[in-house]
């Protein structure tokens, strides 16, 4: 490992602990949020496995539902209530806090349900199919929100984890090389000068 290259002087090897002592500090600091980020990015990996089995539960309730209600009721009538249902969802991006760190998420606020066509004119499986959609909406809302922080708290991972390698692999060994080397010659010096005081006063004597 190459040492820094700074002149062997008192006031550099002081520069020089100073910097060793704050990287290591540094990396301290670094190595506990690096694992503070990675519990948390394993706990909402596991959120994301959770809602991939709820989402597929609810596929599979959802478009059976619909395909029911095609034979059923068919297509032109199931058209003609589409058209005549409308909801406005309502989409509110809210921050979340994780390992010190804020985020966006968004959240879906589902609209009580209506009964957009007449008694006479329903269906149970429209009725369904309804029910079955707003939550699949709602899980895919929570999906596209969980996703995005996994991303985010991945990619912090990854740049924690290049500053711990340049500190440990790199900084810290340079650092110490240096302090050591600086010693060293400061050390000789003080000999070297020792001896030369001891020449003169042999010689006076």
């Amino acid at each position: 490992m190459a040492r820094l290259n700074i002149a062997p002087t008192k006031s550099n090897l002081l520069m020089v602990k100073e910097q060793l002592s704050i990287s290591e500090d540094g990396y301290e600091l670094l190595e506990q949020k690096r694992e503070i980020l990675v519990m948390e990015l394993m706990r909402m990996v596991e959120k994301v496995k959770l809602l991939e089995r709820d989402i597929e539960k609810t596929i599979q309730t959802a478009y059976p539902a619909l395909k029911n209600m095609l034979m059923a009721v068919g297509r032109d009538r199931v058209e003609r209530i589409s058209h005549g249902v409308k909801y406005n969802f309502t989409i509110t991006e809210k921050p979340v806090t994780i390992a010190g760190m804020e985020f966006g998420s968004v959240e879906v606020k589902l609209p009580a349900r209506q009964l957009f066509y007449s008694f006479l004119g329903s269906y149970a499986d429209s009725d369904k199919v309804m029910v079955d959609f707003f939550q699949l909406l709602k899980l895919l809302t929570e999906m596209a929100s969980i996703r995005t922080i996994v991303w985010r708290l991945a990619t912090e991972v990854k740049k924690t984890q290049r500053r711990v390698n340049a500190l440990d692999k790199l900084v810290i060994p340079q650092t110490r090389e240096t302090k050591v080397y600086i010693e060293s010659v400061l050390e000789e010096r003080e000999r070297e000068n020792v001896f030369v005081l001891k020449s003169l006063k042999s010689r006076q004597s």
